[in-house]
């Protein structure tokens, strides 16, 4: 047997049992880091894997540390968290309730609303499921909702943080995408539509304010099918006095933020690290202006931050050395030739792609999938033609639900944890079939109309500059989830080899007064 044989069984059996051990509950970095050092030692000592490959993580890692990128990444963070203790959901829920309450199937349609406007400024999907699920479930339960409907479009409107911007899945796609799209170039030698993180905000607005529509659509057709499953509330005269002074007080500053973030990304004026650090200076003003900012609230909202940028980071850089023992083994050959010879050419392709990653939404978490799958399918799709930013799109999508479908949809526990026990597990797995199938049929209309997608990035930003060749500049995903060619020289060219390589500056290349003692003079 070939050692690229073996290798290729090796490649296919490390993605199989990194996959199972992560279902099983072992941490993800652990568990993938550990299967891919292994997989890695048997496919050296077999002679179909090339160790050296592995002398480039310190210079990945440290790529990492420096991607200015993906600084936006514990500041949304941060946003979110302050945002959370800062009662602006509390108030919106309360008014959007009433606001629309006084018309059938209007409590479901506020919690639409509401999760749309939350998604925009904070992007937190536990904390937004929680918080509607302690206010709003207990109105809409007392108005005479269907338990399954009230419960299902709390944890759907609660999810729309990962497809309307600023979303930290987008930017982890994004950065992917940027890395593959240059490798892609290389490969093809063609010049092709270039990406980034702001193109992928301005390209999922469009479909996630869809989304939004689908779900309230949705919600009226059921207001008229079955007014039973949504009955309107009643509200008194004192509570209609005050209601419009209290909706703008409610909407107007998550609106500024809003437009303060967003705005900022859409126009050019800022990027999106920049964008974020506003959002996240916003966010602790709009605290203030609720009277809810203090020092133990900070401390807490830095605490959590510093806690789950951690853990997303600790699983970028178990993710790096899986996708290096991946390559190293033929991985990446592999699934090349698997996706190029998928019938129906670019169409099966991303086809192929889609349906596994929504069948692993069913066992693993988004960020997991994003890291795992994107770096390994995205190069080929994309030198196949398909547009980066449709791609990226797509796949947002794609992984909202993960966070919807059994056994691991983590919008069901949270819902779970704060539902009445009249409410049962099972009310809580059908209400979200609807909401499932609306986001397929988002999937299918993006599919079918691709300029949803890629219409208001070319508005956005009309003069990007084609990708040909080798590129100026490299994401540091591209650094990280690439490792140098087997066989490669030990000294390798990273940024890091060569600044530590470096001789001072300035230094003199030999000592006049030495030389002079040398010579006897």
């Amino acid at each position: 047997m070939s050692t690229v044989l073996i290798g290729e069984i090796l490649a296919i059996a490390l993605f199989f049992v990194a996959t199972f051990g992560v279902l099983l509950g072992f941490p993800i970095a652990f568990s993938l880091a550990g299967f891919s050092l292994f997989f890695a030692a048997l496919g050296w000592a077999l002679g179909a894997f090339d160790p050296i490959i592995l002398t480039s993580l310190p210079s990945r890692y440290f790529g990492l540390m420096t991607n200015e990128v993906l600084v936006a990444v514990p500041l949304f963070i941060f946003m979110g968290a302050i945002l959370e203790r800062s009662k602006i959901a509390e108030a919106l829920l309360e008014t959007m309730g009433q606001m629309f309450g006084t018309m059938r199937g209007g409590l479901a349609i506020s919690v639409v609303i509401v999760g749309a406007l939350l998604a925009a400024s904070t992007g937190v999907v536990g904390a937004t499921v929680v918080t509607m699920g302690l206010l709003s479930l207990p109105a809409m339960m007392r108005a005479g909702y269907d338990p399954k409907l009230a419960t299902g479009v709390i944890c759907a409107s609660g999810t729309l943080g990962q497809i309307i911007p600023p979303s930290v899945i987008l930017i982890f796609v994004g950065d992917l995408l940027m890395g593959a799209n240059q490798l892609a170039a290389q490969k093809t030698g063609k010049p092709l539509e270039p990406v980034s993180v702001g193109d992928l905000f301005a390209g999922a607005f469009l479909p996630g304010i869809g989304l939004v529509a689908l779900y309230i659509l949705y919600i009226l057709f059921l207001a008229v099918v079955r007014p039973s499953s949504c009955p309107a509330l009643v509200m008194d005269a004192a509570e209609r006095a005050s209601l419009g002074r209290r909706f703008v007080r409610a909407l107007i500053p998550p609106l500024l933020l809003i437009v303060a973030v967003l705005g900022s990304i859409l126009s050019g004026i800022a990027t999106p690290t920049e964008a974020a650090s506003i959002g996240a200076i916003g966010s602790m003003v709009l605290a203030g202006f609720n009277r809810a900012f203090s020092w133990d609230m900070l401390l807490g909202a830095m605490r959590n931050t510093a806690v789950i940028s951690a853990l997303v980071f600790g699983i970028v850089l178990g993710v790096s050395v899986f996708s290096l023992a991946f390559r190293g083994l033929g991985g990446e050959h592999l699934v090349e030739q698997m996706l190029v010879d998928v019938p129906g050419g670019a169409f099966g392709a991303v086809l192929s792609v889609m349906m596994v990653m929504f069948v692993l939404g069913f066992f693993m978490d988004t960020i997991e999938i994003v890291l795992i799958v994107v770096p390994i399918t995205a190069p080929v799709i994309i030198a196949m033609g398909i547009s980066p930013i449709w791609l990226g799109v797509m796949i947002g999508v794609n992984l909202q639900t993960a966070f919807l479908t059994p056994p691991v949809g983590f919008a069901l526990f949270y819902m779970r944890a704060v539902a009445p026990a009249s409410i049962t597990t099972g009310d809580i797995y059908r209400g979200i079939i609807p909401f499932v199938g609306l986001q397929l049929v988002a999937i299918a209309l993006l599919w079918l109309v691709p300029q949803t997608a890629t219409w208001l990035p070319k508005i956005v930003f009309p003069e990007p500059v084609a990708i040909v060749g080798e590129p100026s500049s490299r994401s540091v995903f591209d650094d990280i989830m690439q490792g140098k060619p087997t066989g490669a020289p030990a000294s390798s060219g990273s940024p890091l080899d060569q600044l530590l390589k470096q001789p001072p500056t300035g230094a003199p290349t030999s000592d006049p007064v030495l030389d002079r003692l040398m010579k006897g003079n």
